[in-house]
């Protein structure tokens, strides 16, 4: 049985800066503990806004609820998640459902690793390079295109969406240059254009071999992404802003993407993650996941379909100084390989 929940907020600076309205990350650890004195812990994630809002809920209504619980992370997801759902379907509910998920999987794992309790399908998943970059100068960003090429990536992926289409077609360029044809490049202009700007965009850009588009237009607008998939020749990628599973099957069935990418900690925690990737899997639509490799990684070896695994540049829980050794996951070269360990491994500074 559940008997206390734990929360321990940090903010930790960002070496390279997302632009100058996220110079940080906000992470709360968040610890499950039992009546027999185990503690899972997990965590909620928001780079931006929404952290106060998380700890709040986390340490009044999910508490409140959550004690006295049977400990089975997707039995709990689905009490608290109907019991939170007055306070909105997803965003803020979703986050914080995040960290006590995490750490009920936590427990749930034992002295097994999560990846081995899913079940692994690879022993490891390559990683692609990727840039939070649209506020970098033109010199700046061939800069990091020029680490990412030293580095062995084979795939990369920068921003676009500036107000002026003709900076991003020289920004796009240039990186193209520096890669070179042999590397996947995609694009991704997080929700900044509308179905007009986007086919324009697509159009200007499609000579670089683009591997794909992510987020060309508003997250819920699934009518335009039905018409801009059907009208060009780029897959199409959605998925970070989108909250529940019930988002992701509208996307699949109405036939609005070729790749989903569900953020770990948005979509709720490990549970929903899980009935995600299999939704998509029964559609043959792969499951990229968003960012957060730590606990990403693990999660990708598991999946039906194969994929890559996000790393921006400089951004990794690990790379911020917030986990101590060993970690969960590491990079040798271009390739994510998992650690044997129990639980997620997380071992928070």
């Amino acid at each position: 049985m559940i008997t206390e929940l734990r929360v321990t907020p940090r903010t930790v600076p960002l070496p390279r800066p997302w632009g100058p309205d996220v110079p940080v990350h906000h992470v709360l650890v968040c610890e499950v503990v039992l009546d027999d004195g185990r503690t899972g812990t997990g965590f909620c994630w928001t780079p931006q806004i929404g952290a106060a809002a998380v700890r709040a809920l986390l340490e009044n209504d999910i508490r409140d609820a959550l004690v006295g619980m049977d400990p089975h992370p997707e039995a709990a997801w689905d009490r608290l998640w109907r019991h939170l759902r007055e306070a909105g379907g997803g965003g803020v509910t979703t986050i914080a459902l995040a960290g006590v998920d995490m750490a009920l999987w936590d427990l749930h794992c034992g002295d097994r690793g999560l990846a081995d309790v899913l079940g692994r399908r690879r022993a490891g998943v390559e990683v692609y390079g990727s840039g939070v970059n649209r506020h970098y100068s033109l010199e700046e960003l061939v800069a990091q295109a020029e680490r990412w090429k030293a580095a062995g990536y084979r795939a990369v992926k920068i921003k676009v969406g500036l107000p002026d289409l003709r900076e991003d077609v020289e920004r796009v360029a240039a990186v193209r240059e520096v890669l070179g044809p042999g590397v996947a490049l995609m694009i991704d202009a997080n929700q900044l254009w509308d179905l007009y700007r986007a086919r324009r965009a697509v159009e200007a850009l499609a000579p670089y071999g683009l591997h794909w588009l992510e987020e060309p237009l508003p997250a819920d607008d699934i009518a335009g992404h039905v018409e801009l998939r059907r009208s060009v020749g780029v897959p199409i990628a959605v998925g970070e802003n989108v909250y529940t599973r019930y988002g992701f099957r509208d996307l699949i069935t109405a036939g609005a993407c070729d790749v989903v990418q569900p953020n770990v900690v948005r979509v709720g925690g490990i549970t929903p993650f899980l009935r995600i990737a299999e939704l998509a899997a029964a559609f043959d639509v792969p499951v990229y996941p968003h960012l957060l490799p730590e606990i990403s990684g693990q999660l990708a070896v598991a999946l039906p379909l194969p994929c890559m695994v996000e790393d921006v540049e400089d951004a990794s829980f690990a790379a911020l100084g917030l986990l101590a050794e060993p970690y969960p996951v590491t990079v040798h070269g271009t390739e994510l390989r998992v650690h044997d360990g129990p639980g997620l491994g997380l071992r928070w500074t």
